[in-house]
């Protein structure tokens, strides 16, 4: 498919002119599908900003208030109705701060924590496991709406990007579907945040998807909740647990039942859960940049939710009233697009903690790949020493990962960011993108006020305004030369 071609550029109220795009035959996706072929048309240009966040998850919420903070004029553009990506809409509602003895990812989350009021819980084992808060994602929703309004971010949502313009090796404006037609959105500066890496990608920039051999990208989740557990019943009948677990794999393996994640299952029959929680046991496999196959299997996993209850209903004492409180609106993705980075984290910067020039801060989560074929096996229930960090210990999230060598003014914040497969499965963490959120946009900030490139913002310079936001920023090597 050819690319658009940035033809010409004007100011707010006035338009923006575009190429329009074509199919040959060969580039059709099927050899003999049709072609509609456009006339060149003009754009009206809704709005223009120093930085153009697209994509309002985790990452993008952070990078947006964090360049806002700063001083930079921003708008985040998000494709729906409400803020907060995989955290509010797929249900996906733990952050994990900890190395196992101390906090050290703070800055920005930590504002989210403190800000979440009642809507977050600190774990009773805190900090003793990297898992360490709990949300309601519901009221999670109004937070961090609230913080992107009290920090300036002028916050669009219900709008889907779906064009990069580019002016050589500058990113320009990004094109929008809207209910009044296609829209565009000028910057000087552009985060792309969508998790699939759609801006990145539509710019021409290259990247990777899934593993090595087969492509197969890690499997999907759908998260839910439950209500009408009674408590007392499910704990006092622990070998019923087992008995019903038992069953779940014996029809499980006569192909009478779907797949499902063992040890969260059996953790779920023995404790019940309160109904905050999210019940993570629900593997689906397929590929989430395919629309058809995305509808299909999260229809497959929607049934797979009941099948598990109807049979706990049946068999489980405690469970013959639980009824499902909630889906998640999207399944949890965990892997698509790996934009091609200046740096590429890979798994030997993760197991053995490597720290770097150009950090914005720290991870510590495992290689936490999730079995790509949707058999729901993880290989976070191997707890194998060598697939994470040694405890107390952590690997630096380096600046590098998120910015590229042919697009300057545009960079990637949250899991489309530039890591290899095993790498991506221990970085991907909603608290780990938001680390990048806070570097990248304030990173923007500063590259805004200096005149240049994101690249060459003094790495030395950054740090010290990253550590005096608030963001844990340690054990970093000494930059030679004070940029990149």
């Amino acid at each position: 498919m050819k690319r658009r071609e940035f033809i010409k550029l004007s100011g707010v109220g006035a338009t923006l002119a575009i190429g329009s795009p074509w199919l040959s035959a060969a580039d059709a996706p099927a050899a003999k599908a049709s072609v509609i072929a456009q006339p060149m048309r003009e754009i009206p240009v809704i709005a223009e900003a120093d930085v153009a966040v697209c994509g309002g998850g985790p990452a993008g919420i952070s990078a947006a208030c964090c360049a806002a903070r700063h001083g930079a004029k921003v708008i985040l553009l998000e494709r729906w109705p409400s803020v907060g990506g995989m955290a509010t809409n797929a249900l996906v509602n733990i952050w994990h701060t900890s190395d196992r003895t101390k906090q050290v990812i703070t800055g920005f989350i930590q504002e989210a924590i403190d800000r979440g009021g009642r809507f977050v819980r600190r774990m009773a084992d805190y900090p003793k496991r990297p898992e360490t808060h709990e949300f309601d994602s519901t009221g999670m929703r109004v937070v961090l709406h609230s913080m992107l309004k009290d920090a300036g971010v002028r916050t669009i949502c219900n709008v889907m990007v779906v064009e990069s313009v580019r002016d050589g090796d500058r990113l320009r404006a990004v094109v929008v579907d809207t209910k009044r037609g296609r829209k565009a959105v000028c910057g000087k500066i552009f985060i792309d945040a969508t998790g699939d890496g759609d801006i990145a990608a539509n710019a021409g920039l290259p990247f990777d998807f899934g593993r090595p051999g087969d492509g197969g990208v890690q499997g999907m989740t759908m998260m839910f909740r439950l209500r009408g557990l009674d408590a007392a019943a499910v704990k006092a009948n622990p070998n019923e647990a087992d008995r019903v677990f038992a069953l779940m794999k014996k029809l499980r393996n006569e192909g009478k039942f779907p797949q499902f994640l063992e040890g969260a299952a059996l953790s779920y029959l023995r404790s019940p859960r309160d109904p905050v929680v999210s019940y993570n046991m629900c593997p689906v496999a397929g590929n989430p940049l395919d629309e058809e196959e995305l509808t299909r299997i999260s229809a497959q996993a929607r049934e797979q939710v009941y099948a598990y209850v109807d049979l706990w209903r049946k068999e489980m004492p405690g469970f013959e009233k639980a009824e499902v409180e909630q889906m998640g609106f999207s399944l949890g993705i965990r892997e698509s697009r790996r934009i091609r980075g200046l740096k590429t984290l890979d798994a030997q910067m993760v197991v053995k903690a490597v720290k770097q020039l150009d950090a914005i801060g720290h991870g510590f989560w495992m290689i936490d790949i999730h079995d790509p074929k949707g058999t729901g096996h993880t290989t976070w229930v191997d707890q194998k020493a060598d697939m994470m960090p040694p405890v107390g210990d952590s690997y630096h999230i380096p600046l590098g990962m998120c910015l590229n060598s042919q697009v300057p003014n545009l960079a990637v914040v949250g899991r489309c960011a530039s890591a290899t497969h095993e790498a991506h499965a221990s970085v991907r963490l909603q608290s780990h993108c938001m680390v990048m959120g806070q570097g990248v946009g304030t990173c923007a900030a500063m590259a805004l006020q200096g005149g240049m490139d994101m690249a060459k913002v003094d790495i030395g310079k950054l740090h010290t305004q990253l550590r005096k936001d608030g963001v844990y920023l340690e054990n970093v090597p000494e930059v030679p030369s004070g940029q990149l």
